[in-house]
């Protein structure tokens, strides 16, 4: 349907329109009912000015609320009837973009070596080599190649991948490898939320952290049997992920939030807190890094 727009000066003359004087070039038979005026053909309403109320339904209004309710018009129909026929604008709507189906997920191309990956986060991030040779032999970890769309350059990135409880790949997320001002990072298209970048134990903890290179960074800092707990970085702050190791490791009771030490980090811990509880977690801790987050207290050794 069209959109017909009004200016606010012809809405402002539409609702003061005197409705006593409206009525009655419209036919309607009125009666005195002290200061105002009570419509014959239905002594409920009345009205004064540019304002109605009707009695037995207690409510009210200006004068093109009252056109609307008593003569069944829409909003544009009654500004139309009270300026005596004055149009407004008509606007036609542009046609509504179909929906894009959702991205199938895919993992990025593999490069064949991983030097790369294996330079930015041993040299730049300080990494313990154990702890990624452990997650790259599992292929949790690996470098990406991609190319430009114009295919005229190619872009190396770390991928952190998450697997289902069958093995399949169904979320990853990508790290660019560049020192040189913000590197990217986000969420390849078509991830699933509940299959982010984990590690499965066989105790009864779960760590849960922000991004990858915070848990990888943990596990620098305290290297002590880390394999046999359980991690989970949200890539994020929402709860999927954490709820979903939960779910398929029945095992795992105990819940420390390793999020960021700021503002949005320690929000973000009491809200998932409460979302723990709701679904009957009792046993839940907050693990706060000293700096911002585990990566600047790894870097702050260094």
């Amino acid at each position: 349907m069209p959109y017909i727009h009004f200016t606010e000066d012809q809405k402002l003359r539409a609702n003061s329109v005197d409705l006593v004087e409206f009525l009655r070039r419209q036919g309607e038979k009125l009666i005195s009912s002290g200061q105002d005026k009570r419509l014959t053909s239905d002594h409920s309403i009345t009205v004064h000015g540019n304002e109605w109320y009707d009695h037995a339904a207690e409510r009210g209004g200006h004068a093109i609320s009252f056109v609307q309710n008593f003569y069944g018009l829409t909003y544009p129909e009654a500004v139309t009837r009270l300026l005596n026929g004055e149009q407004g604008e008509v606007y036609v709507p542009a046609e509504k973009k179909e929906k894009e189906p959702p991205k199938e997920f895919a993992l990025p191309p593999s490069n064949q070596a991983m030097r790369r990956v294996y330079a930015y986060l041993l040299q730049q991030r300080h990494i313990s080599r154990e702890v990624l040779s452990a997650f790259a032999q599992k292929r949790l970890i690996y470098e990406s190649r991609e190319l430009s769309i114009d295919q005229t350059k190619v872009y190396h990135n770390a991928v952190f991948v998450g697997f289902d409880e069958r093995g399949v790949a169904r979320h990853a997320h990508k790290r660019g490898l560049y020192t040189q001002g913000k590197s990217y990072r986000g969420n390849i298209e078509g991830s699933d939320p509940r299959c982010s970048f984990h590690w499965v134990g066989t105790s009864d903890r779960l760590y849960v952290f922000k991004a990858p290179i915070d848990l990888l960074a943990f596990l620098t800092l305290y290297p002590d049997g880390w394999q046999k707990h359980s991690y989970v970085a949200l890539c994020g702050t929402a709860e999927q992920a954490m709820l979903w190791m939960l779910e398929k490791n029945p095992n795992l009771r105990k819940a420390i939030l390793c999020l960021d030490h700021d503002a949005a980090g320690i929000e973000a811990v009491g809200r998932l807190s409460e979302v723990l509880r709701e679904h009957g977690y009792s046993q839940i801790a907050p693990l706060q890094s000293e700096y911002k987050d585990w990566d600047e207290d790894l870097k702050a050794r260094h």
